[in-house]
């Protein structure tokens, strides 16, 4: 089964801690061992595994990310004028796979998954599909 988380996101960069809403979502499953694979179906938001309990780090990755691919590069050619998101979420990649083991998502003490989004506010999908091993 795949669901679905929705996502509404509120600025045009931002790191949404969405952990606790996996681990929701893997206690309706209830089952031991396997992984989780969460993935972005879009070409501008991404997700990462990252540091969750500073929140200085979102706020600098978030930082460097504009510094690498500005929003407003002179040489940019897509009509849209959201390359900068495109190259972020290259940059992040748009899924992620965690280790299940005794029910548990397998984190380090300071991981978190994140939703990263480049080219909001949005409304935005998340999905998460659990498999059995």
């Amino acid at each position: 089964m795949i669901h679905t988380l929705h996502i509404q996101t509120k600025r045009r960069d931002e790191m949404i801690d969405i952990t606790q809403l996996v681990i929701e979502l893997l206690k309706q499953e209830s089952f031991d061992d396997g992984i989780a694979v969460i993935y972005s179906p879009h070409t501008t938001a991404g997700i990462t595994i990252n540091e969750n309990a500073d929140p200085d780090v979102k706020r600098d990755v978030l930082m460097r990310l504009d510094e690498v691919y500005p929003w407003d590069h002179p040489n940019y050619l897509h009509a849209e004028g959201n390359t900068a998101a495109h190259l972020k979420t290259i940059t992040t990649g748009t899924s992620q796979t965690v280790l299940i083991a005794g029910g548990r998502l397998i984190l380090g003490r300071w991981q978190g998954i994140y939703f990263c989004e480049f080219d909001g506010p949005r409304a935005r999908n998340c999905l998460v599909q659990f498999i059995h091993s």
